[in-house]
């Protein structure tokens, strides 16, 4: 009976750590490390930040992080119902695999499945939170680039390859945080 389960569950774990490897950990160990300056005058810093001191000269990785920061916080003013969407399927991927891995050690404590048959249930609410993170994703890619544009348009990075790597990098933080926080335990 856990064996199609198993086998179900396993494809779109094993595609989930594939695009995450190749689209988001890939480009940020390739372009993170890259040191990269903006235009202070312009660039402006991500919302919720009360530092007094803002670095014009920090990593691709870095500037990628605040620029998605800022995609998402714009996207939230601009679509609130299409980011809540979004916030609510990755709080789901976040409390599911857990939760069902509590539920699970139970089950077996009270012999109603095998050990086996809980692994296996892990396994499958996992690639359930998997699936339903990565279908959601496109959004969260449009609202990136929409902000790249805007960024790009307002010339916030004199040097041409280090905007290009801070807005390669701000699309991998997003595929590198695309799946559930188990697997990326798991896969760092």
């Amino acid at each position: 009976m856990f064996r199609p389960l198993l086998f179900f569950s396993l494809i779109p774990l094993i595609i989930g750590l594939i695009v995450r490897w190749w689209f988001g950990v890939r480009v940020l160990g390739n372009d993170g490390a890259r040191p990269c300056r903006c235009d202070l005058n312009r660039w402006l810093p991500v919302p919720d930040d009360a530092s007094i001191v803002h670095r014009a000269e920090e990593s691709a990785a870095e500037f990628g992080r605040q620029v998605r920061l800022k995609a998402l916080a714009d996207w939230h003013d601009q679509e609130p119902k299409a980011a809540a969407s979004r916030e609510k399927t990755r709080r789901f991927g976040l409390a599911v695999p857990p939760f069902t891995g509590i539920v699970a050690v139970f089950a077996v404590l009270v012999g109603k499945i095998p050990v086996l048959g809980a692994i296996i249930i892990l396994i499958a609410a996992t690639a359930v939170a998997t699936v339903f993170n990565l279908l959601s994703l496109p959004a969260e890619l449009t609202a990136i680039t929409r902000s790249s544009r805007r960024i790009r348009d307002e010339k916030n990075f004199p040097n041409i390859d280090d905007e290009e790597a801070v807005m390669h990098c701000a699309i991998a933080h997003a595929w590198d945080a695309a799946l559930p926080p188990i697997l990326r335990w798991i896969h760092r």
